[in-house]
């Protein structure tokens, strides 16, 4: 299998290619459907690198508006928004304010829940030209340490089928509605990455999967189901994730012939992506988010209308 360098000089081999408000309508009705099942159980999961938690339990989540020079947020279509359901699943909903027909992205929230940073994403995200719908795993609640995030975190992990079948719901949902085309990926961070693999296995059916930094299967039976392509962003010092799994995932998901790109950064910790604490790299940042984008585009925006 051929191996690329990314672009930039934090970045370091373990790039594998393999294969490669005025809103429309939604609905609060719960769906018929059977109650899926997560595919594979998460380990307890922290969102700050082992030793970065205060002496007194916080750790700083970040605080709205601090990415916004990182994401490219700039000549971005304008959006509009709203806090509401997708098929009985909460959520916040950004998308271009305009009458066009758009993919869609279903948004997974790291551990501290759907807080103004996330919220803040989406919007970044929409106005790329997506439909965008940030899922809020945790019903309204949002942790302001470390101590709330682990509660929070560990409610849905004992419960995992019931994540599975909210993300589920807003997939569909998300489908069904008239400003969007058939053509739904998903992408999470941290927890939330996780979150983003467990959907991918569900019958969801996605057009492609991102993670960021989630926990991970490595299990070649349960990777069979996964959506592809996937898109897996990671860091070489990642004491949460471990880089000898992610490479026990890629060639998994190599040895079950899944189209997927593995980015690992040399240097880069856990939640590296997230523009507060000690972890936080800016160059490897804006550019794992460029390769988002172009996944995005390479993979929901072929067929859309």
């Amino acid at each position: 299998m051929p191996v690329r360098s990314a672009t930039i000089v934090v970045v370091a081999a373990l790039v594998l290619v393999s294969g490669c408000s005025g809103l429309a309508p939604t609905t609060d009705t719960e769906s018929a459907s059977p109650t899926p099942e997560a595919s594979y159980t998460q380990t307890p999961h922290m969102g700050c690198q082992p030793g970065a938690i205060r002496e007194n339990g916080t750790c700083q989540p970040v605080t709205s508006g601090a990415n916004a020079d990182i994401f490219s947020a700039e000549n971005l279509s304008a959006v509009r928004t709203s806090r509401t359901t997708i098929d009985g699943t909460p959520g916040y909903l950004a998308r271009p304010d305009d009458n066009g027909t758009y993919p869609s992205v279903v948004v997974i929230h790291e551990w501290w829940g759907l807080n103004e940073n996330v919220e803040h994403m989406a919007e970044i995200l929409a106005g790329h030209g997506y439909v965008v719908f940030a899922v809020d795993l945790y019903d309204g609640e949002v942790a302001s340490n470390a101590s709330e995030a682990g509660r929070l975190s560990g409610q849905v992990r004992e419960n995992p089928d019931v994540a599975v079948s909210k993300m589920s719901r807003a997939v569909s949902g998300l489908r069904a509605r008239s400003d969007t085309t058939d053509q739904v990926a998903s992408l999470g961070w941290c927890f939330g990455g996780g979150q983003s693999l467990q959907l991918s296995l569900s019958d969801a059916d996605l057009n492609a999967t991102v993670i960021y930094y989630g926990t991970l299967t490595t299990d070649a039976e349960t990777l069979q189901r996964v959506d592809e392509p996937v898109l897996g962003v990671f860091g070489s010092e990642d004491e949460v994730v471990g880089i000898e799994n992610v490479r026990a995932f890629d060639r998994t998901l190599d040895d079950v012939g899944a189209e997927h790109e593995v980015y690992v950064y040399e240097g880069a910790g856990h939640a590296f992506a997230n523009p507060s604490g000690e972890s936080f790299r800016p160059n490897a940042t804006r550019d794992a988010w460029g390769k988002t984008l172009r996944f995005l585009d390479d993979n929901l925006n072929e067929s859309a209308s």
